[in-house]
């Protein structure tokens, strides 16, 4: 589980599915659209802030366990997975959550552990082929 409140100062500290590696969220709300600032190491990626309602009610309408599927933005996303989802001209964004040229991938790595943290999915947390659903 996650401790922090998503703010800059106090941010959400987050475990990837497999437990390997942690990283940090938060919120920033000074930004228009707002944004979900992922801190991994060095590395910042930036993921719009609707990502959060829109994957939990992607969820919910699916209904069932859905594979997580991360790739980096230059690899391609498995198809029927959150990360095929979240870059899929058909989500509600029409296209990539990630706000980060470059590095608007990984959402099925970073994305789903934070609706875990915030009591709205469930997620496996096997070494490999992980998946989740909406509670």
């Amino acid at each position: 589980m996650s401790a922090g409140t998503g703010t800059p100062e106090d941010p959400w500290q987050l475990t990837t599915p497999p437990g390997r590696s942690s990283y940090e969220m938060w919120r920033d709300d000074t930004v228009d659209p707002a944004v979900i600032v992922c801190q991994v190491g060095k590395t910042r990626l930036t993921y719009d802030a609707r990502a959060i309602e829109d994957l939990h009610a992607m969820l919910v309408e699916h209904g069932d366990w859905m594979d997580l599927g991360g790739a980096d933005e230059q690899k391609p996303a498995p198809d029927g997975t959150v990360e095929a989802w979240g870059r899929s001209a058909d989500n509600p964004v029409g296209g990539w959550y990630g706000t980060k040229k470059g590095l608007r991938g990984r959402f099925g790595v970073y994305l789903p552990p934070l609706l875990e943290a915030l009591g709205v999915a469930e997620l496996t947390h096997d070494a490999r082929n992980n998946r989740m659903r909406a509670i």
